[in-house]
């Protein structure tokens, strides 16, 4: 049997000024409840354990047990900090394992604010652990959930989004609807179905300020639902959708959600094939308003001058911008010195992230790149009918239908105002918001096929 440690014990209890137990990157073996005592001695002693970060360790089964059953006596807990929690360890201990740590809080009565299970191989079958904590009590209160790098999958993301929609409308019932702020869910393979699937949760919870959703495989139709219910969530404030395929068509429905969303700080749109007509709309989108931003990003995205100088001008009126990322486009060395003048006309030297040798002009190969991108998009939605094991019937078929006339309705009204705008100044000379005497923008170009 372990003997007991004072010295393991003291060193977890390190951080009392935050109230609560820290073993963090100790790589610790957790199998046996007898090789994780020295930790369940330390939750034992924490009279007031607020928090517990179990980060870079690896946990079996019959540990976990042990540990939920010393979690019981903590009503106060608030922190589940639990990433990077079970490495070498087989899929099927996972669920098992974090089911454990679950009930151990449900049975506490513990009203969790901070849920973080990142950088966890949970997959689909992980999260079979997850669903009962996140319908609980325990998550009524829960206002960021981390699941970062998780490997969820569509089967996953659907679980995680129905388990999160059923916890809210059980808390609504008893007067405290669960108020999530921070969703982070990067890294899943998510595509299409689990974001739409996501879309309606957030939807219905519409509370919101953090979502971010980076490198999951959405491509427009998936981005498209998702916008509608950003436009639920008016406190918004950082957006992150890097290396997903948004494509101008998403950028049309994100262009459109944009507008209502004027508490915005941190927009991240890199690597996400937006191209000269998505840039275009989302610069129209922000051109006015959206006074907040700080950090926008923009790069890689094969945008050519038109695009390039859409969102510069979007940042004339951006007092707080920090930074500006355009590298890794198409602008050409002359757009890219023009770009820089009206940076520096414009008071933000130094804001704008753009390499000098950003890539030659490729406009007229625009049309024929989106053709095939359009051809990519079909095929990635048949892939997910395949692995799903899905039918789309004829309602479906018409709801899209519908969205995409939706979709190009908004599109539409978006560039006649740019255009409207253009002619204005054109006229009078004044508006530095849109110097359209520094560039000419084409508009035919930048319009969709349709």
């Amino acid at each position: 049997m372990a003997s007991f440690n004072l010295t393991s014990i003291t060193s977890a209890l390190s951080d009392l000024d935050q109230h609560g137990v820290k073993w963090v990157g100790k790589a610790s073996k957790w199998g046996t409840e007898a090789e994780a005592k020295d930790l369940i001695d330390a939750i034992n002693a924490c009279k007031d354990m607020r928090f517990l970060n179990l980060e870079g360790n690896t946990l079996g089964v019959e540990a976990a047990k042990g540990i939920g059953r010393a979690l019981e006596k903590h009503p106060e807990l608030k922190h589940a900090l639990w990433k990077d929690l079970f490495t070498g360890r087989m899929k099927e201990e996972i669920p098992i394992a974090l089911k454990a740590l679950g009930q151990g809080m449900i049975t506490a009565g513990a009203q969790l604010t901070v849920l973080d299970c990142s950088d966890n191989a949970l997959g689909p079958n992980g999260m079979v652990g997850l669903v009962d904590l996140l319908k609980s009590t325990t998550c009524y209160t829960l206002e960021q959930l981390k699941l970062n790098n998780c490997g969820l999958g569509i089967q996953g993301g659907s679980m995680l989004a129905e388990a999160l929609l059923e916890g809210y409308n059980a808390s609504k019932k008893v007067g405290k609807p669960l108020a999530l702020k921070v969703f982070i869910a990067g890294r899943n393979r998510l595509e299409n179905t689990g974001a739409k699937a996501l879309s309606e949760t957030f939807a219905t919870i519409g509370t919101l300020e953090q979502i971010e959703m980076p490198q999951n495989g959405i491509y427009h139709v998936g981005i498209t639902a998702l916008s509608q219910a950003f436009k639920q969530n008016k406190n918004l404030r950082i957006l992150n959708l890097n290396d997903n395929t948004i494509g101008p068509k998403g950028a049309a429905a994100l262009s459109v959600a944009l507008q209502e969303l004027l508490d915005l700080r941190e927009l991240n749109f890199g690597d996400c094939l937006l191209k000269t007509k998505g840039a275009t709309l989302i610069g129209e989108a922000l051109h006015e308003a959206h006074s907040a931003l700080e950090v926008m990003d923009f790069g890689f995205n094969e945008i050519g001058p038109d695009g390039g100088f859409a969102l510069v001008n979007a940042a004339a009126n951006k007092n707080k911008l920090r930074s500006l990322v355009l590298n890794g486009n198409q602008f050409g060395e002359e757009c890219c010195e023009q770009l820089m003048e009206l940076m520096q006309d414009y008071e933000r030297v130094g804001v704008l992230g753009l390499d000098e040798d950003a890539g030659d002009v490729e406009e007229e190969e625009e049309e024929e790149d989106e053709d095939e991108e359009s051809e990519e998009e079909d095929e990635e939605g048949s892939d997910e009918e395949e692995e799903d094991d899905e039918t789309v019937d004829q309602e479906d078929e018409e709801e899209e239908d519908t969205d995409e006339r939706e979709e190009d309705d908004a599109e539409e009204a978006l560039l006649a105002r740019l255009k409207e705008r253009s002619i204005k100044t054109n006229g009078t000379g004044n508006d530095s918001a849109l110097d359209v005497s520094t560039v000419s923008i084409d508009l035919d170009a930048t319009l969709p096929n349709t």
